[in-house]
């Protein structure tokens, strides 16, 4: 299935994407639309634009929103979307450790990749490595 979103990604839509390809649609197909163009008529699920289903709820990022629509019980990914709520949608005054690095790391990446694909890559290896080293710590 084809995955909507807004280029220039972020830690919201790269973590979601990541949440999507690894527990959702592991063939997924990404694409990327300007900001502000409307998604009305293109083929695929959109996520993290305002007004879709998939975007922020509640004071919720749209990882968090994903998570829940498609009842992922997982521990880890809760853990996870704390982390990215922390980083994305609410002012939390004791966030989760993991966040600020995250926020850091993520930024800095599409200003060194310059392309949402390679920056959506690296971003899946660093997930990756989040999750796992979560799930050890629990």
């Amino acid at each position: 299935m084809r995955w909507i979103t807004w280029e220039n990604i972020g830690v919201d839509r790269i973590s979601s994407a990541w949440l999507i390809i690894r527990f959702i649609d592991p063939n997924a197909e990404f694409m990327f639309i300007k900001k502000g163009a409307n998604v009305k008529g293109i083929d695929g699920i959109p996520f993290d634009i305002p007004g879709v289903t998939l975007s922020h709820k509640r004071g919720h990022c749209t990882f968090c929103t994903v998570l829940k629509e498609y009842e992922l019980n997982d521990p880890v990914l809760n853990h996870i979307c704390s982390i990215i709520d922390a980083v994305d949608a609410v002012s939390d005054l004791l966030p989760p450790p993991e966040a600020a690095g995250l926020e850091v790391i993520f930024r800095g990446l599409g200003k060194v990749l310059n392309n949402d694909y390679k920056t959506l890559e690296t971003g899946y290896i660093i997930m990756d490595a989040l999750y796992k080293q979560l799930r050890e710590d629990s």
